[in-house]
């Protein structure tokens, strides 16, 4: 009986240990939402567990308004990077919060603070073992009279494109994706993607909603779907421990 017992045991604890943590950490268009039931919004890491199998599991620690310089100055950084350990996956996805330059709190010039708040990310989860993937900003729905989408987040992609290319990082161009997402629904469907309610169209409302940054659960499960694709097209050995974990 007693070898029974140590045998269920060492399964489980083999099973527990082959579990591998993915740590998501950025702004409110990741972020979990309160009342996911009842609550139209969704962050795109909120829905991002149901594509992933049971050995993969996905914490996220996005938080709305965050930009990388309040997620550090907050020590919501320091809280993750004490529990990362090897084998674990962290992805980043900032700037958003990093543009608001009349906030002293959450404003970085990309070529400088927000560039080396992303190579400190880097370096430290990789201190820990752990595999950073960078992602570019999702791009928001700012069709032009013309139907052209027009981009809104300056320097700050370009940035993390350019330390991906330095240090060698995985990296989801997630503005590009996101652009090619809003363009295929185009103007009008786009507003699916996001938040647009009349007064009285939405419990959760009482006003009308015209939100074309933050994300319907439609438009967080698309993006998620799109970063699912993205993760398994990678030739990079450090991944494939998340590629099998994709159901």
């Amino acid at each position: 009986m007693k070898k029974y017992i140590l045998l269920a045991l060492l399964i489980s604890t083999v099973s527990f240990a082959q579990k591998t943590t993915l740590y998501t950490i950025g702004d409110s268009t990741m972020a979990n939402k309160k009342n996911p039931d009842k609550n139209p919004e969704h962050g795109w890491a909120q829905v991002l567990q149901p594509f992933f199998k049971d050995d993969i599991v996905v914490v996220n620690k996005a938080v709305n308004g965050r930009s990388t310089k309040s997620f550090i100055n907050e020590k919501r950084w320091d809280s993750i990077y004490k529990k990362l350990k090897k084998g674990d996956y962290v992805f980043i996805e900032f700037g958003h919060n990093d543009e608001k330059i009349e906030d002293s709190t959450r404003y970085t010039n990309p070529h400088t603070s927000y560039r080396y708040n992303l190579i400190r990310f880097v370096k430290e989860s990789r201190e820990k073992g752990a595999i950073p993937i960078l992602l570019s900003s999702i791009a928001r729905r700012n069709f032009n009279e013309k139907g052209v989408l027009v981009p809104t987040h300056g320097d700050y992609p370009l940035e993390t494109r350019m330390v991906a290319q330095e240090y060698n990082v995985p990296f989801i161009d997630l503005e590009y994706y996101t652009e090619l997402l809003e363009q295929s629904y185009g103007p009008e469907q786009s507003k699916q993607l996001h938040l647009h309610f009349k007064a009285g169209e939405n419990a959760y409302y009482d006003k009308d909603k015209a939100d074309d940054t933050h994300l319907s659960l439609k438009g967080a499960t698309e993006i998620a779907q799109i970063v699912v694709n993205q993760i398994k097209l990678f030739k990079d050995s450090s991944l494939q421990r998340l590629q099998k974990g994709i159901k």
